[in-house]
């Protein structure tokens, strides 16, 4: 794959605790530029970043980040302000602690609340794959396609482990051609990215390979 092609599919990311509106800019100037798929960036800057980019780049924002903790009726907040203020793009974290008790049923429902409040915008669940046991991994996926979800994603980037090439072939051998897969976490070349894709991801995310176009 070309870089430009690489690049086409990137969510260019920003979530440091400590980010500032003059790194948010650059990220959106950079994603412009390189025509990325987005920018993901906090909450808190969705409204100024989609007023700066005024249509020229989708905004992807999180949910429910990093933890998943939080209420399902908080991340429903979350997600419909986000929309409010301008994002094409949800990314929400699930509640790990359902998993771990085995309660899908619930996890389904939070999905599937979330995908309502977002409406026709993306929704990406994040599953956090390195807490996951192999049998959690391939639950989620049945629980992701069934709530609806237009997206499985692997990680925050703020656990133990990022994307891991075995996760996305097992997601695409598990999931349905309708979802789709970000990798995430850990995705610092542009060969680590094509390898990702032939394992069948369609979307990363990743605040290094833009940086690598100006080297």
């Amino acid at each position: 794959m070309q870089k430009e092609d690489i690049l086409k599919c990137v969510d260019h990311t920003i979530l440091s605790q400590t980010c500032t509106w003059e790194q948010v800019r650059n990220i959106c100037e950079e994603g412009v530029r390189f025509h990325t798929a987005s920018v993901c960036l906090p909450p808190s800057y969705v409204r100024r970043a989609a007023d700066y980019l005024d249509g020229k780049l989708s905004v992807c924002t999180v949910i429910g980040f990093p933890n998943g903790y939080a209420t399902s009726a908080v991340k429903a907040f979350e997600v419909k302000n986000a929309v409010a203020n301008g994002a094409d793009e949800v990314d929400m974290v699930i509640n790990l602690g359902d998993v771990k008790d085995g309660n899908f049923a619930a996890v389904e429902r939070e999905i599937r609340e979330l995908k309502q409040a977002a409406g026709n915008k993306i929704l990406k669940v994040i599953v956090e794959t390195c807490f996951l046991t192999q049998q959690e991994k391939i639950e989620m996926c049945h629980v992701v396609e069934t709530a609806g979800a237009d997206f499985i994603k692997t990680s925050t980037g703020f656990g133990t482990q990022g994307a891991v090439i075995d996760d996305i072939k097992l997601f695409r051998e598990t999931l349905s051609p309708r979802v789709k897969i970000k990798a995430s976490g850990g995705i610092r070349t542009f060969a680590a990215a094509e390898e990702f894709f032939k394992a069948g991801a369609d979307r990363l995310g990743t605040s290094s390979l833009v940086k690598l176009m100006g080297l």
